[in-house]
């Protein structure tokens, strides 16, 4: 974490803690459940009706534009059974439970439900959560009592806007989404360092100056950001590749003006889910998002290979745990230092 002294060696997160499904329903609990998550582009709940549908870990959300133009965030879970009761994206006059057609207003309320003279409905709505946009996305968080979003980001809009990119000017183009076969530290924490780029990634390091003394790391509060100069290849904004505790990531690539986000989530103690958004201004041409996002795939499929063999050696059983180099990776100590915390 910051303040280590030169050469003083670290321990990682005990590598039992990336198989155990007994820590991972303590990081459900306790990490999961708190924090701010990023839901999805703001533009598809910007006209009253709009709804999207996301997760904070185990937890079922959906984010809704009421009919009184107020965004708001509800657990996805119906006060009858629990069932989810929407899936995906798009324009809806009420929220209905598949299960028993128990029908809430899209401001929460529940509206109707068969036989409801069997019992007293009135006060039953949907649980509330927490809500924020910042730019062209929407970000959630299930817990109840959190700090505001802009204090959550910290120095990410000013990195952002120091970096030439107008993120109110974005507008989403596309989503990719993936499955890795390791545990979701893992992904992050591989997410968190460029130690391996000149190794793993020619082609990016071939784009951006991942030597010590170019690429530059810094820690906040509840972020971590990493920033490569661009080598000799036009580009009106450098790489920049930030990381919002617990697990959304928010970057710009080399090229146009643009942003890219997405969380991860846990389907299991070995196996992790996610997708990034990418967000351009409406000028940029389509065969540049392709152009783009064809080196971003090509970055993650190396990823891929990398973190799904982590994996399998942190599963051998025969080591406690590994050693963190002390300034290469200490966006890595940052993170582990959160997660110790929270489980602590």
């Amino acid at each position: 974490m910051p303040g280590l002294a030169s050469g003083t060696a670290q321990a990682t997160l005990p590598w039992s803690w990336y198989s155990d499904p007994d820590v991972l329903r303590l990081e459900q609990e306790r990490i999961f459940r708190r924090g701010w998550h990023y839901a999805g582009p703001a533009e598809l709940v910007a006209e009253p009706g709009a709804y999207l549908t996301c997760r904070a870990g185990d937890v079922p959300i959906v984010v809704v534009r009421g009919r009184d133009d107020e965004l708001r965030a509800f657990l996805n879970v119906c006060r009858h059974r629990g069932s989810v009761i929407v899936e995906g994206s798009g324009r809806r006059e009420t929220l209905q439970c598949p299960y028993h057609a128990w029908t809430y207003e899209l401001d929460g309320s529940l509206r109707a439900a068969p036989r409801s003279g069997e019992l007293d409905v009135d006060g039953i709505c949907l649980l509330q959560l927490a809500v924020a946009t910042w730019g062209p996305v929407v970000f959630v968080s299930p817990e109840p009592v959190t700090i505001p979003l802009e204090e959550a980001l910290g120095p990410l809009p000013g990195h952002f806007a120091a970096g030439g990119i107008d993120v109110d000017a974005l507008r989403f183009r596309r989503r990719s989404e993936y499955e890795l076969a390791c545990n979701w530290k893992i992904a992050i924490e591989n997410y968190l360092e460029c130690y391996h780029c000149a190794v793993a990634h020619p082609g990016f390091s071939a784009v951006v100056d991942v030597s010590p003394d170019a690429y530059r790391l810094e820690t906040g509060t509840w972020t971590s950001s990493q920033f490569g100069a661009t080598r000799d290849r036009p580009a009106s904004v450098e790489g920049q590749f930030h990381w919002l505790w617990p697990v959304t990531k928010a970057y710009a690539l080399p090229g146009p003006p643009n942003l890219a986000a997405g969380p991860l989530t846990p389907l299991g103690p070995e196996r992790t889910a996610g997708f990034l958004d990418y967000f351009f201004p409406e000028d940029v041409s389509e065969d540049e998002v392709d152009e783009l996002l064809a080196f971003d795939d090509q970055v993650g499929r190396e990823d891929r290979a990398l973190v799904e063999s982590v994996q399998q050696g942190t599963r051998s059983g025969l080591l406690d745990a590994g050693t963190l180099m002390p300034e290469s990776e200490r966006l890595l100590a940052h993170f582990q230092g959160l997660v110790r915390e929270a489980l602590a």
